[in-house]
């Protein structure tokens, strides 16, 4: 099997498992119902961008136990809508709507940046060095944090927390310093690097500065 196929379980199955922890705990309240609307959207979202525009580092073989595993690992991402739905959580207006916020700039860069990225490489390889890319080396990753964050905002717990911060130590930094030493092989590299920003929109540069390195590229 390959590993997209436990990641795409996992998004498929999403919407079911909120849906089905609004009817055993009978919580239909209206901050369950936008809870269910963002994650279950969001998975959705996921299983057409694979059909789309899949990203190819999903497409590696793993061991069928491998895949379990990683299925597993991901339904910790459960537990955010397990604390809302189950302890009935309730938030204030100002707070839903700023993780509404953040969770609507997380989908934004998350799909426009992996599109970006899909549709390049088709045509040409190298360096994205523009659009979603021109000051962030790793947009997908940030949108997929500020996603994971606004349902964690949301459930007002710190578990949810706990665990965004152990998928971005154990498999989001790593992930991005690997395609760091990936690009370093060509020689322009150095000068990206400069005027981007690993995770974080690198927003302050001297233009003079960036005039001359994009000159020199």
């Amino acid at each position: 099997m390959k590993i997209k196929h436990a990641i795409n379980w996992h998004k498929f199955l999403t919407f079911l498992i909120i849906l089905g922890l609004m009817a055993f705990y009978n919580n239909f309240t209206l901050l369950a119902w936008i809870y269910l609307a963002l994650h279950g959207t969001y998975g959705l979202m996921w299983l057409i961008k694979d059909r789309l525009y899949p990203d190819q580092q999903w497409e590696k073989e793993i061991s069928v136990a491998m895949g379990i595993f990683t299925f597993i690992i991901l339904g910790l991402y459960w537990a955010a809508p397990f604390i809302i739905i189950s302890g009935k959580v309730t938030a204030a207006a100002p707070l839903i709507s700023a993780a509404i916020a953040i969770n609507i700039i997380g989908v934004f860069l998350h799909y426009g940046s992996d599109a970006q990225k899909y549709f390049t490489l088709k045509y040409r390889q190298g360096l994205i060095t523009e659009g979603f890319f021109s000051r962030c080396r790793n947009p997908n990753y940030l949108g997929e944090i500020l996603i994971y964050l606004g349902f964690a905002l949301l459930a007002q717990h710190w578990l949810p927390f706990l665990v965004l911060g152990g998928f971005i130590a154990g498999v989001f930094i790593p992930n991005m310093l690997k395609k760091d030493r990936s690009l370093s092989r060509y020689p322009e590299f150095d000068a990206y690097k400069a005027k981007s920003g690993l995770l974080l929109p690198k927003l302050l540069i001297n233009p003079s500065r960036d005039a001359r390195q994009s000159t020199q590229t």
